[in-house]
């Protein structure tokens, strides 16, 4: 009785699993210009939604104490880790509360970079009306 002890199993060479992977890292060169106005959009998008996050929790805390605070701490936001700060970090804007009164608030979003490379950094400010204005700086490097 002989055993057969080698089966030829179908697969594909290195040489063809190389030529595929080439190709799709050509796809990718090709598609990524255009993709990062897109990108640049879902980064702003997540901006918005944490200072219109941080202007209710100004509201709650305004409608708890006739004053506006400028202590994240105190009306309870927390600043996501920013990417800037190692590898665990997944936030792309620093937000900060530029003043706080007994009547009103400003608080500012600032990228941490310059997402498209055309030397502008992007700012977003809210307000106690809610209103959300953009900014756009000009990097002097």
């Amino acid at each position: 009785m002989k055993l057969k002890l080698y089966k030829k199993i179908n697969a594909y060479t290195l040489t063809e699993i190389l030529v595929v992977l080439v190709i799709i890292g050509i796809l990718v060169l090709l598609a990524l210009p255009n993709l990062m106005p897109l990108i640049t959009k879902a980064k702003t998008t997540e901006t918005k939604l944490q200072l219109e996050h941080l202007a209710k929790l100004e509201q709650s805390y305004f409608f708890e104490h006739s004053k506006y605070s400028n202590n994240f701490n105190e009306v309870g936001f927390i600043q996501e880790t920013l990417t800037t700060d190692g590898k665990v970090g997944n936030a792309n804007y620093k937000i900060q509360i530029i003043s706080a009164t007994n009547t009103s608030f400003l608080a500012e979003a600032a990228t941490v970079a310059d997402f498209d490379g055309d030397g502008t950094y992007n700012f977003w400010q809210i307000s106690h009306r809610m209103n959300i204005d953009f900014l756009l700086v000009s990097s002097d490097d």
